[in-house]
């Protein structure tokens, strides 16, 4: 039996005018329909002239039963991190560019918002993972990642050694520009970018992509959802690498210390208009072909 949502979180972009202006329109349709609004307070204090409710980030996802976003991908998966522990659904409004993850375009608002809310909708679970940086025996730091974890030089354009274990057989030492591990939600963002392969969505895979290995046999990997990986900074770098959860926190690393990812217990409900289909994303966002025209295959004499 599919949810009923009766009141709705809303996340704009930050910085987007466009964004704004959007939220401030959804926030008045629901008004107009009988759904209470709330939304995050950066998102509040961007929209001009709209007394709304509001909460920080963290807290709006266990005091909404939808929460809407509205912006690109890099909103949708701030928006993730922060809601996916309350077990709250994500519905995406594309207010950014490529737009993976967020499916309504803003001239089918009201149509395709109105339908989700009766009960028009499709949802799928996405994994997260999670990151731990290890320095002497105690955690440093900690992260959560929809998209993917990088490992990477940070700003100087210098190759880093460091060695791979997957659950704790060891795989490799390289020398690299660093590497991706891409949960499948993330084999269309970065991973793509780094040469790896489109995984679909409901595969319980992860995604290894070396970034300019210094070796021509090294080659992305595929390996299980359910596998733990740790990464070994190696002692010889000149440079500090970075670990990057989404692109959007990241922490700087020393040699020596140990990254550990792996599958986050909790996952994300993302919440699609009842017509979604993977492939037809694929082919619209990514340029693929169509359908082929029948009469191509007729002779030149037909």
């Amino acid at each position: 039996m599919k949810q009923a949502f009766k009141t709705i979180g809303l996340i704009g972009r930050p910085g987007s005018e466009l964004a704004a202006q959007t939220v401030a329109r959804l926030y008045q349709f629901l008004k107009s329909n009988g759904f209470e609004s709330v939304l995050d307070s950066d998102t509040a204090s961007s929209v001009v002239n709209l007394e709304a409710k509001h909460v920080d980030k963290q807290s709006l996802g266990a005091v909404v039963d939808l929460v809407i976003v509205v912006g690109g991908d890099g909103s949708l998966l701030g928006a993730a991190r922060a809601v996916c522990d309350h077990g709250t659904p994500l519905l995406g409004i594309n207010r950014g560019r490529l737009g993976f993850l967020t499916d309504i375009s803003p001239a089918e608002i009201e149509q395709e918002v109105s339908a989700v809310l009766n009960g028009e909708y499709e949802c799928e679970s996405r994994f997260l993972l999670e990151m731990d940086v290890v320095r002497d025996g105690e955690v440093i730091s900690r992260g959560t990642a929809l998209n993917d974890v990088v490992l990477h030089p940070g700003k100087f354009i210098r190759m880093i050694q460091f060695e791979l274990y997957v659950d704790d057989t060891f795989v490799y030492s390289q020398r690299s520009d660093g590497i991706i591990i891409s949960t499948p939600t993330g084999s269309t963002a970065y991973a793509l970018s780094g040469g790896g392969p489109l995984m679909h969505p409901k595969l319980d895979a992860i995604e290894l992509v070396p970034i300019n290995p210094h070796t021509l046999s090294s080659r992305p990997m595929i390996i299980s959802g359910q596998s733990s990986l740790r990464l070994i900074v190696g002692s010889e770098n000149t440079a500090f690498p970075h670990i990057t959860c989404d692109g959007q926190a990241h922490v700087v690393t020393q040699p020596g210390d140990e990254v550990r990812v792996s599958k986050k217990a909790n996952q994300l409900t993302l919440v699609h208009p009842a017509n979604h289909d993977f492939y037809e994303t694929c082919r619209r966002k990514l340029g693929w072909g169509s359908h082929i025209p029948t009469d191509s295959f007729a002779s030149d004499d037909e």
